[in-house]
């Protein structure tokens, strides 16, 4: 998730945005976690795509134990940190000035116990650097409200053709907020089998499932 610091806004509907925390009841637990819009901007709040993401982890059938899952542009890493108490080996990632923020999170709310191979976070900058991630590597891919930068998708679909193999499932939930989200999921559609799974109306929220496609035999 990008960094974009905003100035304060007064809009009511933005309100929960600059809280300095907070709570959720997900996975049997409290999971509390600290925000910081004024530093960080996007990447330091909850947005509802990752509550509606989370709670998809939690109640679809989504079997997550001992599975090797990734989580791009986690922000303050609700998510993952969801995947990782539903029982996957999560590696939470974000660019490194979201880290410190990121890290603090998982540390507070992943029992230390769980942590070793459960929750590890680490830098990843779509695109750049994939050869420090197993190509094909992981059983899930999560991201939640990473489509909203036209410039970034090139990176984005880069990085998840790497991270994919044919077994992987990616799991994208968004609010289609704007023509350009439309055309990531065109884009994504080229080269992935993409199904809506899940739509959260009163969040306005898509959760989308996709699967990459089997390179066509030659004749």
């Amino acid at each position: 998730m990008a960094l974009v610091p905003y100035t304060e806004n007064a809009l009511p509907a933005l309100a929960k945005l600059h809280n300095s925390t907070a709570t959720f009841h997900l996975a049997g637990r409290e999971v509390l976690l600290n925000q910081d819009w004024r530093r960080s901007g996007v990447a330091a709040v909850v947005w509802d795509a990752a509550v509606v993401l989370a709670l998809y982890l939690e109640l679809a059938p989504v079997e997550l134990r001992g599975r090797p899952v990734i989580e791009l542009g986690a922000g303050t890493g609700l998510v993952g940190i969801v995947a990782a108490l539903l029982g996957a080996r999560v590696t939470i990632t974000d660019r490194e000035p979201a880290l410190e923020l990121l890290s603090a999170n998982v540390r507070a709310n992943v029992p230390a116990d769980l942590r070793p191979g459960s929750a590890e976070v680490s830098e990843l900058s779509w695109g750049a650097g994939l050869e420090r991630y197993p190509a094909g590597g992981f059983d899930l891919v999560l991201g939640a409200d990473i489509v909203y930068l036209e410039d970034t998708f090139p990176a984005l679909l880069a990085t998840l053709d790497h991270l994919c193999s044919d077994a992987t499932a990616v799991l994208l939930a968004c609010k289609l907020r704007y023509e350009r989200d439309s055309r990531f999921l065109a884009l994504l559609g080229a080269r992935f089998s993409v199904e809506e799974v899940h739509f959260d109306r009163p969040r306005d929220i898509h959760v989308y499932r996709a699967v990459k496609r089997a390179p066509r035999a030659e004749l």
